[in-house]
């Protein structure tokens, strides 16, 4: 049986891309402390942790019909971001990934009324929201497979907690030790461009506004206690910050851990900081002693039940659920 061993809320921001010396002319002669934590977060725990897969939750690669897994067997290229191909061009990754996992994942999809398709092409665009993590914790451990999973932008929270669910489920179905990573910011609102160049520095105080940065700060403080429960509570409260992807990269982890059921507590590497506006942290959640809280399964409504797909998938897991159920000595 598989399970997940540990997961992340890390930051991609493009300034861990950067040169050292141009971070330093952006900062006020210092350094990103993003970029520390990254190394230290290698060092740590992806040098010697015991895993097999990563799955990445990427906040910068949005589908509209459907959720999509990665299912290639491996990918590799050079990657130019369309969005800064100054900063990120023709920056190399090569790696293996996980059809397997993958295919279990999509597998779920019915029985969690959502729609989940692996695609193996090897020609479906990477993004820097896997590709800047994985520069830093995944380069040089030719063994361990890492998988993408996208935002859906038709979405909303109940649909990525859905997701989360099946890909709880089907890393539990199989047996692979997975480390997960939500790849994305907290509040996210840009400065416009002819402002934009006056915040670059990481200084808290160049968050777009105070109250997102105190929005952030909250949920922070929240993540170190453990407390899932209450940021889960108050997503509506959050959503007036426009957290990256109306937060769905977290959201996603949580359905797989348990969503309010999890209590595991952050490591915090490196500081909270700002880019350009938004608000960029690296937590990283260990797993608890008795493991991550299981998935809950998903109640479908009689809006999902009409669908063909998922009401088959609940007739099959009821099936499958009577099967499992011993009979009563009368046969009953």
């Amino acid at each position: 049986m598989g399970e997940v061993v540990g997961a992340g809320l890390l930051a991609h921001v493009p300034t861990i891309a950067l040169p050292e010396q141009e971070r330093r002319d952006l900062n006020h002669g210092e350094d990103s402390t993003l970029v520390a934590g990254l190394q230290q977060l290698r060092a740590e725990v992806f040098d010697v942790l015991d895993y097999d897969t990563v799955v990445v939750l990427d906040s910068h690669w949005a589908t509209t019909v459907e959720f999509v897994v990665t299912a290639q067997d491996r990918r590799s290229g050079l990657f130019t971001s369309e969005e800064l191909p100054r900063g990120m061009c023709r920056r190399p990754y090569d790696f293996p990934g996980d059809p397997e996992l993958a295919h279990a994942i999509a597998g779920q999809a019915g029985r969690h009324g959502t729609w989940i398709t692996a695609i193996d092409d090897h020609q479906l665009p990477i993004f820097y929201a896997t590709t800047n993590l994985w520069e830093y914790l995944g380069r040089g451990l030719p063994d361990k497979r890492w998988l993408s999973i996208g935002v859906c932008q038709t979405g909303d929270a109940e649909d990525h907690l859905r997701l989360g669910r099946a890909l709880g489920d089907a890393i539990t179905a199989t047996d692979r030790r997975v480390v997960l990573i939500a790849s994305g910011a907290l509040s996210h609102t840009f400065w416009p461009l002819r402002e934009l160049r006056k915040h670059e520095a990481a200084g808290v105080e160049h968050i777009f506004t105070p109250e997102a940065a105190a929005a952030d700060l909250e949920r922070i403080e929240w993540f170190t206690k453990g407390d899932h429960a209450r940021v889960l509570e108050t997503m509506p409260e959050f959503f007036r910050f426009k957290p990256e992807a109306r937060f769905g990269h977290y959201l996603m982890m949580m359905g797989a851990l348990g969503e309010s059921d999890c209590t595991a507590r952050a490591r915090k590497y490196g500081e909270y900081e700002n880019s350009v506006g938004t608000g960029q942290v690296h937590l990283w959640f260990d797993r608890p002693a008795t493991g991550f809280a299981r998935p809950r399964a998903t109640s479908l409504t009689a809006d999902d039940l009409a669908v063909p797909e998922f009401a088959a998938a609940a007739r099959a897991a009821r099936g499958a659920q009577a099967a499992r159920t011993p009979l009563s000595r009368d046969g009953a």
